[in-house]
């Protein structure tokens, strides 16, 4: 196991993305556990989905902050894409940390939204990456994804596997920021990690994913569709698990080594964070739709047999994702443990109070 070298106490931290799914959660984690720590939140608020759930994420982490009076906490509006606002964040505060969560996700969507992409995964992470350059950091940790892997066909994905052949923009933007990363850490000595996140789900997530828009549309008595027919299996991991996953790493840059030219070897590291536990799409729907009902947010009599369709693949998807964690272990002693049921429990949970207990105030 590799023995800690960063302690946040006193540190100032960058999280982008702060008002997304991981980001928040993570934030809310080094409020909670982190001592005296300086965490400066940036985000676009972009309405690629609803942005009240982010406001919500933000309220949560204000009502948080103001109960810890030893650290401090800064949200700002806006783009990583704003050179200029990076540039003033990083003269004002002399992060030691960066997290870069910040990112346009959603494989479907950038089919037909390819610039959001560009923007935001490639020129936004370059912005991240020139600014690490110019202000040193002690560590910049990156959410990198498993639609790296493609259509591999071997299973689990194992970080040595080949991970040239995207099938969507998305993971392309993905694999493209991990060459930049590991370019400017040769060039610029900048110690970076990378991880490499397997279908991330819980309460407050993002909107698009199955498991929200499945319960979005059965609430409204509309049809799910389920893609290649149901066939499709998923590594699903609770938000909860990612989060203490990018903590364990946060705390271990890699070391600032010369090789035998003289020049830095790369300080640079790629992990899979995933559950190792892949869910067969159906089993996860009926596990969904068991959790809702006892939740309260569907009625007992539900007919779901009604209410589903089974369809072909759609463009850019792939058909299993399974993380092969084996390094995260090594180097850290920690997995993913959450259970799907446990996990869709407390989504369930959590949507009733946030859309039908707050509708009956």
């Amino acid at each position: 196991m590799l023995t800690p070298n960063i302690d946040l106490q006193n540190k100032s931290i960058l999280v982008t993305g702060a008002a997304g799914f991981i980001g928040a959660n993570l934030v809310m984690e080094l409020l909670q556990d982190a001592k005296a720590v300086k965490i400066v939140g940036l985000d676009s608020m972009s309405d690629y989905y609803d942005v009240s759930i982010k406001e919500y994420r933000l309220a949560e982490i204000d009502k948080m902050a103001k109960h810890k009076n030893d650290s401090q906490w800064m949200f700002v509006k806006g783009s990583i894409a704003d050179r200029s606002l990076l540039e003033k964040l990083f003269q004002e505060n002399c992060f030691d940390l960066v997290v870069n969560l910040a990112a346009q996700a959603g494989v479907r969507y950038s089919i037909t939204n390819p610039d959001a992409y560009i923007e935001s995964n490639l020129v936004g992470f370059y912005n991240i990456l020139e600014a690490c350059r110019r202000h040193p950091v002690a560590h910049l940790v990156y959410a990198s994804s498993s639609s790296v892997y493609g259509m591999n066909q071997k299973v689990p994905y194992a970080l040595e596997d080949p991970v040239d052949n995207p099938v969507s923009l998305y993971a392309a933007t993905k694999k493209s920021d991990e060459l930049m990363a590991h370019a400017y850490s040769k060039l610029y000595n900048i110690p970076s990690t990378g991880l490499r996140f397997f279908t991330v789900y819980g309460p407050a997530g993002r909107p698009d994913m199955a498991y929200f828009s499945f319960t979005n549309k059965l609430l409204k008595g509309e049809t799910i569709r389920i893609f290649n027919y149901g066939n499709c299996q998923r590594d699903f991991t609770y938000v909860d698990d990612i989060v203490a996953g990018i903590r364990h790493v946060m705390c271990n840059a890699p070391e600032k080594q010369n090789g035998a030219d003289g020049l830095p070897i790369p300080p640079y590291r790629v992990y899979n964070i995933g559950n190792s536990h892949p869910e067969n799409l159906l089993d996860f729907v009926n596990v969904l739709q068991q959790e809702l009902i006892r939740a309260g947010v569907l009625p007992k009599d539900y007919d779901f047999a009604s209410h589903k369709e089974l369809v072909p693949m759609q463009p850019g998807d792939v058909p299993v994702t399974y993380a092969d964690t084996s390094a995260l272990e090594r180097d850290f002693g920690f997995r993913p443990n959450t259970g799907l049921r446990e996990g869709l429990r407390k989504f369930a949970q959590w949507y009733k109070a946030f859309y039908l207990d707050r509708q009956m105030l």
